[in-house]
């Protein structure tokens, strides 16, 4: 088998396996890559040459970046002005909370842009009496919209300008995506403000009006209601004198216990349960479970069910949380978690995205996009929600108490500075990213660990190994037929079929595969296609890099749309439903807007 097949046959599985989801992307990457060195497609420099590529310590470094605007809570504080901003009415909070993430989604993570924004939105949706699926999907478009602002909004737009400077052309400047992306910006907006009433139905019920959601309301969404019940420990029962954790309640019947009242002469006092709560006689265990489950632990420790109806403790608070993409979580069951011991945190219930709350399984792997329902004291909850990549909370009341507000002028001194280096070409990209990096570590508005965990290396790794795939299909000629064939089916029509090719197929592989992977491989067949015709290549490659960041059609397109899949109970279609329109209006607008912008 020659070379040219060989790189052919490896693009195909990997483009096979990360549509079927099974691996890890950068785990199919790596795959790949070493497939090229072992069967002698690519020398082990050629191959590895990606780990050393500039846009792959740029992303990484942007990652810092952002975890340091996060950390000194520049992020909360711009996502809390929002109602201030937009006061009463869907369409103003609609349009305000679009602006607001889409201005930070311009320089930050979009990812971690949804996660700051996602209790903020609840927040108002609840206080404004507004279903929450009205507001969420907005905010998702607007982070992929945001990041078509700047050179550093989105990996694609790395991309793209990395492989012209390869090609030996002028790299894209800092602001050079800013007027096409603030056109895509308006006309994404306007069509949300208008489509979203329509197409997107209210799937979840009106909050109260309160700012955080009633504990009560939370236990009913997540149904629980008709699972809460009231045992109380005799005398002569074997849990007295036991802590929770030996009694194997949970473990073995699945009966949660979430609070302990403590009858004395005094009166009764509510306990939180805690995994080292230790039961006494005469306590009344406060417990959600099954029939079946309640029954069986009746029986065999002698607790007597209480008839009277059983109240949800006022003093127990409880909080949404989300299993966000690249969680560590994520495969990993409850019972291999250990949050109750390890964190004093309970799960009380669970659901998947787009499903109806259930009782926790301990034994299910959780997945992304799920939620649960939580308990615990303020530290544990605190320390659950600060390590980045787990949950995400909604709603969380502690959250402000881990942000460094005072470095907030810092940061943002040092993120214009980074910005003025990068527009003026005062040094390469790389070195103002990098620079800026080490600055807000050395100025403590983060230390190196928080550094080091703010990095998705999923997407760096991702990225450095599927860069040699680019070069091994230069290699044995694969690039260059696929720009023929391009050039075939759209040369004679003119260079804007060419545009609208590339921005349909970008688009269309991107709800399926990570848009970072789909850039590294359509961008160097657009340039060689754009050079072929004579075509400006950076007009070319900026329809690349906005059909790319256009993933509005599934809840699997990226990860922001899956974060806001079980907040807002959507359903898949609801995606497809905005999303296809949506990437219709960009793909006119950017026939027309981009040509006026760069000229073929």
């Amino acid at each position: 088998m020659s070379d040219f097949h060989i790189a052919l046959a490896v693009l195909a599985i990997m483009l096979a396996l990360f549509v079927s989801n099974r691996l890890r992307l950068d785990l199919i990457a790596v795959l790949g890559l070493l497939a090229l060195i072992l069967s002698g497609v690519l020398s082990v420099p050629e191959a590895l040459a990606g780990f050393s590529d500039p846009v792959v310590l740029m992303i990484a470094g942007l990652f810092v970046v952002g975890a340091g605007l996060f950390r000194t809570g520049v992020a909360d504080a711009l996502g809390r002005q929002v109602e201030r901003l937009a006061g009463d009415g869907i369409h103003r909070l609609t349009l305000a909370i679009m602006l607001v993430t889409a201005f930070l989604s311009a320089f930050l993570s979009s990812t971690g842009t949804v996660a700051v924004m996602l209790p903020v939105v609840l927040a108002i949706a609840r206080r404004q009496r507004i279903s929450p699926s009205r507001l969420l999907m907005p905010l998702a478009f607007a982070a992929l919209l945001g990041g078509m602002l700047t050179l550093i909004g989105t990996p694609p737009n790395l991309i793209v300008s990395g492989q012209l400077e390869q090609a030996g052309l002028d790299p894209l400047g800092f602001f050079s995506f800013t007027l096409p992306g603030l056109v895509m910006l308006a006309l994404g907006t306007t069509c949300m403000l208008i489509m979203a009433p329509r197409l997107v139905p209210e799937r979840q019920g009106n909050a109260s009006g309160d700012e955080l959601p009633a504990s009560a309301e939370l236990f009913e969404q997540y149904g629980l209601k008709d699972r809460l019940a009231s045992l109380r420990v005799p005398h002569s029962s074997e849990l007295v004198c036991s802590n929770l954790t030996a009694s194997e309640l949970r473990s073995r019947h699945g009966v949660t216990v979430m609070a302990i009242i403590s009858h004395t002469e005094r009166g009764g006092f509510i306990h939180r349960a805690g995994p080292d709560s230790v039961i006494h006689a005469d306590d009344e265990l406060v417990v959600i479970g099954s029939e079946q489950g309640l029954d069986e632990a009746s029986s065999r420790f002698g607790l007597q069910r209480l008839d009277k109806q059983t109240e949800l403790p006022q003093s127990l608070g409880l909080v949404d949380a989300i299993v966000p993409p690249r969680s560590e979580f994520i495969g990993r069951s409850l019972r291999e978690l250990r949050l109750r011991s390890g964190l004093g945190v309970t799960a009380l219930a669970q659901r998947s995205a787009g499903h109806h709350g259930q009782p926790v399984d301990l034994d299910r792997p959780l997945q992304v996009g799920d939620a649960l329902l939580l308990t615990g004291s303020s530290r544990g909850l605190q320390r659950l929600s600060s390590a980045r990549g787990r949950l995400v909370l909604l709603g969380d009341p502690e959250r402000e108490h881990d942000l460094d507000w005072g470095k907030a002028p810092i940061a943002v001194a040092i993120l214009l500075a980074m910005m003025l280096t990068m527009t003026f070409g005062w040094m390469a990209n790389v070195s103002a990213v990098l620079l800026a990096a080490a600055l807000l570590v050395l100025t403590r508005c983060l230390n190196m660990e928080q550094a080091y965990r703010s990095i998705n290396f999923e997407s760096v790794i991702l990225i450095a190994a599927i860069l040699p795939m680019a070069t091994a299909l230069d290699k044995t000629g694969a690039m260059g037929m696929a720009a023929e064939g391009l050039m075939m089916l759209t040369g004679q029509a003119g260079p804007l079929l060419l545009m609208a090719a590339l921005f349909l197929f970008t688009a269309g592989l991107s709800q399926i595969v990570s848009n970072t992977a789909t850039t590294v491989l359509v961008a160097p067949i657009a340039i060689q296609a754009a050079l072929s015709l004579g075509v400006n290549p950076q007009a070319v490659l900026i329809t690349v890099a906005i059909a790319a960041s256009s993933a509005f059609a599934t809840p699997v397109a990226s990860p922001v749309n899956t974060l806001v899949l079980g907040a807002g109970g959507y359903r898949f279609t609801d995606f497809a439903r905005v999303g296809i329109p949506l990437q219709l209006v960009l793909l006119a607008a950017t026939l027309l807007v981009v040509p006026w912008l760069f000229p073929l």
